[in-house]
């Protein structure tokens, strides 16, 4: 799934000299840096240029929240400025990674960026704030505590981490010639990207918009894809409210969107639409028209006994259960977790494993002594030891 594979490395030795953020975007700041540090050794440039401003790190991606605008009763938009060396040359429908330090430890979660590459900004932040920035929208779920904290309890001017972005669920330039969205909840988040980026292209052409809400007022976004439904004659938004109309049975989809086989479709929402979605364009032999994004892997019951996990270069142990990922149990015990999509697809968070057996949460399959695991998708069978 990843373009660009994220390599985040454990902070096992504090003293030595991290790789520098933005290096191969900017290589001219870099070689001044370069000279600096043979004048600030053992110190980096790095360690006196954060004191003055966090954002001007190079160990590692940072950005500063400058607002949270609520969307809806249960979602927000955080606008955030990032630091030196992020790259605003992503995708639209790419996600970022976003770090933030909770009751003092980093919690990381990936967000569809929902601003757009071509003007940095979605037009609300761009207005205030300039173009320099990006925005993620957060829906608060019940079993997601930094999802909760995000749209409820960050406040402006909070530092946070960034990891570049990336995500292969991005729309071409030039757009096709027809397109189907389809969406539901807080799976128009990527889509939003891709429509503000249309728009400011002058490519919202032939496009049939199909999302689905509890009711209209959890529908997020709602103000600003009526006015484009109204300003641009090739853009067909149809909204529905899934607790007086019921959800959409692909099966009669010809009643909705006639040429659906012959568009172009981007479906991202719920694990049951996007299975239906699958399933439906496989037996009208057009799934090569379908492009999806899903926000979670789908994972096999819990079978195995867990054990105490061992991070070997980490130095660390942990006690888990047969249901936590590697990944989460590395990132509860205070250790930056190489990590990308958290759904076992883009291969950014795999390690070696060193001694010991781990699960595939998804299949049940277990994994040998010198293979390499998917930390995002892999939990303890048994005592086992992880090279991180």
């Amino acid at each position: 799934m990843a373009k660009n594979t994220i390599k985040i490395s454990a902070n096992v030795v504090d003293t030595a000299r991290p790789s520098v953020a933005g290096a191969k975007e900017r290589p001219g700041w870099h070689a001044l840096r370069t000279i600096a540090a043979r004048i600030t050794t053992p110190l980096l440039p790095d360690d006196y240029l954060k004191l003055a401003n966090p954002l001007w790190s190079a160990r590692e991606l940072r950005g500063r929240v400058l607002e949270v605008r609520r969307e809806t009763v249960d979602s927000a938009t955080l606008v955030i400025k990032p630091g030196w060396g992020f790259s605003f040359n992503y995708e639209p429908g790419q996600y970022v990674g976003i770090g933030v330090l909770v009751d003092g430890r980093w919690r990381w979660r990936s967000y569809s960026l929902t601003s757009s590459p071509v003007h940095g900004a979605d037009p609300a932040a761009a207005s205030k704030w300039g173009g320099r920035t990006i925005t993620i929208t957060v829906k608060a779920m019940p079993e997601g505590f930094l999802s909760t904290h995000l749209v409820g309890g960050v406040e402006p001017g909070t530092v946070v981490r960034l990891a570049a972005p990336q995500g292969n669920f991005v729309m071409p330039d030039p757009a096709p010639a027809s397109v189907l969205f389809l969406t539901a909840g807080s799976g128009i988040t990527p889509v939003m990207s891709m429509l503000r980026t249309l728009a400011k292209r002058n490519q919202l052409g032939d496009i049939v918009h199909v999302h689905s809400a509890p009711t209209e007022s959890d529908v997020m976004f709602g103000a600003e894809l009526a006015a484009l439904h109204d300003a641009h004659p090739g853009y067909r938004l149809q909204v529905r409210t899934t607790r007086t109309e019921g959800r959409l049975d692909l099966s009669k989809l010809d009643d909705v969107v006639p040429d659906w086989r012959q568009r172009q479709t981007w479906a991202c929402g719920p694990e049951a639409m996007l299975n239906d979605a699958s399933q439906t364009w496989a037996a009208e032999g057009v799934e090569v028209n379908l492009h999806l994004e899903r926000f979670a892997a789908s994972r096999a019951a819990a079978h195995g006994a867990g054990g105490v996990v061992t991070f070997e270069r980490s130095g660390k142990t942990v006690s888990v259960d047969g249901a936590t990922s590697l990944m989460d149990a590395g990132e509860d015990a205070g250790i930056r977790m190489p990590f990308g999509c958290r759904m076992g697809i883009c291969q950014s968070c795999v390690v070696s494993l060193v001694d010991g057996h781990v699960r595939d949460l998804r299949t049940g399959a277990e994994h040998e002594p010198g293979t390499r695991v998917q930390t995002c998708v892999s939990a303890a069978s048994g005592d086992c030891t992880l090279d991180v």
